[in-house]
């Protein structure tokens, strides 16, 4: 702030102790240059290729190293498996911890870019000599191999999903919203959603930056909005099919934080980051199928809401819809704040106050998708795009 006083030719009064303690210093007390970065990353690589491999850890954070690789790989198939020590990631007892790792989706590296350098999204798997490729069993976290026989099953149904992503911007204290007035608040909600201007909108820099970096990868990235809360933001991812959608995702929020990193902010997933008169964090999950989209789908979005609707579904979907087994929804999905109660299902047209949105277009054209607005901005992609299927397609199958 004494800066942008300077800046503006406004004499700065006070000490540099009186700053300090206004807004303390956090570690990393040396930071690190990005532009002395920059001057390595457009060295040669000798036609080496860079892979970042990518993996969920055991508390479901996102976690990676890199491998040098000869050349650029064909497909996924083409990449070999690798390991990491899964005690430190609190996947694996330490006196037998190698967990490997299995490559399932490849993107394009926008923070390596010059060079055919690549992301790898993998999932994780026990050691088993005996195994194809040396593979055993899937460990505990990895929700992706259940939710691929899901989709598999379905696949003749041709799942779309649309995943709108919201989270919040922080200071790297891990406290103060981005754009907060540090130890208060802002004035109530209102002016943010989709906004504009600095009194507004806080953190565009890291939001396009990130839309970037995620239609360079490879991502199906379709928009990027202000949300209601200041600094807060929503993206959405999609449409993807099937198991494409929970790749997609995990792939984008690895480069948010990625980007994060790289501006000295912090983002968070919780659904509930701040209490109060403030709205949490979603990721409303867009649906439809072959049969939704085609003339006359609307009868097939009626039957889905039937199964949603149907004793013990609506305790099994929320149980499924954040990684707490439903408490982290529970601060959210109070009725207000354009949610439904976590307590009982509720679908309607163009309602956002309920369970599952219907749009009005749908609703006049006879077909298209409906929004299920529980999950939360912490859920894995895997076990709620994969429990859709499973609650509204899989009895078809």
């Amino acid at each position: 702030r004494g800066g942008a006083e300077i800046a503006c030719g406004v004499t700065e009064t006070r000490s540099k102790a009186q700053r300090i303690m206004a807004f303390p210093v956090l570690p990393p007390y040396t930071k690190c240059d990005l532009a002395i970065q920059d001057r390595f990353a457009q060295l040669d690589q000798g036609g080496k290729v860079m892979a970042e491999y990518i993996w969920v850890g055991g508390k479901g954070e996102l976690r990676c190293k890199t491998k040098t690789l000869d050349a650029p790989p064909k497909s996924v198939d083409d990449l070999p498996i690798w390991n990491f020590d899964g005690s430190s990631t609190e996947q694996a007892p330490g006196e037998d911890s190698e967990v490997l790792l299995k490559p399932c989706a490849i993107y394009k590296d926008p923070f390596r870019p010059g060079s055919p350098n690549i992301l790898v999204l993998c999932d994780c798997y026990k050691p088993d000599p005996d195994g194809p490729r040396g593979l055993g069993a899937p460990i505990p976290t990895n929700t992706r191999v259940y939710a691929n026989q899901i989709m598999d099953k379905v696949a003749s149904h041709e799942p779309w999903f649309g995943i709108e992503q919201e989270y919040t911007l922080f200071e790297p204290d891990k406290k103060t919203p981005y754009g907060w007035p540090k130890d208060g608040e802002p004035g109530p909600q209102g002016p943010y959603y989709c906004s504009i201007g600095t009194e507004n909108a806080f953190g565009r820099a890291v939001v396009e930056a990130h839309y970037k970096a995620c239609l360079y990868a490879g991502i199906n990235l379709s928009g990027i909005n202000g949300e209601v809360m200041p600094g807060q933001w929503e993206y959405q991812v999609g449409p993807c099919t099937g198991i494409a959608s929970g790749d997609q995702l995990l792939a984008s929020r690895y480069l948010l934080i990625r980007v994060c990193e790289q501006y000295g902010v912090v983002v968070s997933f919780d659904p509930k980051p701040i209490p109060g008169d403030w709205n949490g964090a979603g990721c409303h999950t867009n649906v439809s199928t072959k049969a939704m989209r085609a003339e006359g789908g609307y009868d097939a979005i009626l039957k889905a809401m039937e199964r949603l609707g149907a004793p013990g579904k609506q305790e099994e979907h929320i149980a499924a819809y954040d990684p707490s087994g439903g408490l982290d929804n529970q601060r959210r999905l109070t009725g207000a704040h354009e949610t439904a109660s976590y307590k009982e299902f509720s679908w309607g047209v163009a309602n956002r106050g309920c369970s599952v949105r219907i749009p009005r277009m749908t609703e006049k054209e006879k077909k298209g998708y409906f929004e299920d607005r529980r999950p939360a901005s912490n859920m894995d992609p895997y076990i709620v795009t994969g429990k859709i299927m499973e609650t509204t397609v899989l009895p078809d199958c």
